[in-house]
């Protein structure tokens, strides 16, 4: 996984993605913004916090606040919740460290330009675009973007 400072945004034109599910789709983000992938533990509801923040966990010292991307992007239903996608702090700007709660985590992949279309969402600033697949498509999302707003 790669760690550090990012100085410029990974693009949508083509990369290392790592996909995810939430629900029943499939969707990816750049791995230059993922520090660790991490089992789901114990996690402190934190009294009068947004919605999409389910609480936080002690991730390796470091209080590490955990969002329901569901919440988000306004997915519905229940899923497995197995894994904790963290990002770098860098991405969040001064709110600390944070990760996300998905479903499951599949593999990390290289996506070509040529595959991606413009993201049909009203919400560009969080979907950078939809990979096409040969069985579908994945949606590629923006933590930056998501943290940032």
């Amino acid at each position: 996984m790669a760690s550090g400072t990012q100085n410029a945004a990974p693009t949508a034109t083509d990369g290392q993605v790592l996909e995810f599910s939430l629900g029943e789709e499939t969707y990816c983000v750049s791995i230059d913004y993922v520090t660790e992938i991490v089992d789901t533990g114990e996690v402190t509801t934190v009294p009068n916090s947004p919605p999409h923040v389910r609480g936080v966990m002690d991730l390796r010292g470091r209080t590490t606040s955990i969002v329901d991307p569901k919440v988000v992007f306004g997915i519905d239903g229940d899923g497995a919740e197995r894994r904790i996608i963290v990002f770098d702090p860098a991405i969040v700007d001064d709110q600390g460290a944070a990760g996300w709660l998905v479903d499951e985590v599949y593999q990390v992949v290289h996506v070509d330009g040529s595959d991606v279309d413009d993201s049909p969402s009203r919400d560009k600033d969080a979907i950078h675009g939809v990979v096409k697949r040969d069985d579908g498509f994945v949606i590629w999302v923006d933590p930056k973007a998501v943290h940032s707003g």
